[in-house]
């Protein structure tokens, strides 16, 4: 399994959607950026802002974090 090393702070965990098809969404606050190892293969899309990851099975959370958008999308393609 790959990984890259990322500085993440700030996340919302999405927990799908209500009866009315509205999002579940919970967002967790982070005083500062901490390093964090994520495995290439729970990644899902990458924003100027956030990183999607999956998590548990319906679930997925959106990662603020630190580092430059052009080098986090290099590491990706390596």
């Amino acid at each position: 399994m790959e990984f890259i090393e990322l500085h993440l702070g700030s996340y919302i965990i999405s927990h799908g959607f209500d009866k009315n098809n509205k999002e579940i969404v919970v967002h967790i606050p982070a005083d500062k950026f901490g390093k964090k190892l994520i495995a290439i293969s729970r990644i899902k899309s990458l924003s100027e802002k956030y990183i999607l990851t999956d998590y548990v099975e319906g679930r997925w959370i959106y990662w603020e974090y630190q580092e430059n958008f052009e080098d986090v999308k290099k590491l990706l393609n390596k």
